[in-house]
């Protein structure tokens, strides 16, 4: 597994990790959401509107990875979007995604 997928672990550990649909988006709302991660198999729909929401907001939004990997990094069961409250994480997990291909969207 990736080094950015066991950050993404740390951080829920420590809290600063919120997972699904409508607290992803009332995180985003907030402007507590620091990064915005979406599954890269999401339904094209679920990716712009999440798209569309971060560009508004202005959120940084990463595509990549797939359903199963992102919920066993947060040891959960399949999670389509992700989002990080930390800038200390966020920063983190971006500086890895970076170095890594596995990733089809940055923003």
């Amino acid at each position: 597994m990736s080094k950015a997928l066991n950050h993404l672990g740390l951080a829920t550990r420590a809290g600063k990790l919120v997972t699904g649909d409508e607290l992803v988006l009332k995180m985003i709302r907030s402007s507590e959401a620091k990064l915005v991660i979406v599954a890269g198999d999401a339904s094209p729909n679920t990716q712009k509107k999440f798209r569309d929401k971060c560009a508004t907001y202005k959120v940084p939004l990463m595509i990549g990875f797939d359903r199963e990997r992102l919920g066993s990094s947060v040891g959960r069961p399949e999670r389509v979007v992700l989002a990080l409250t930390d800038q200390g994480f966020a920063d983190m997990i971006t500086k890895e995604i970076v170095k890594t291909s596995e990733v089809e969207y940055i923003e």
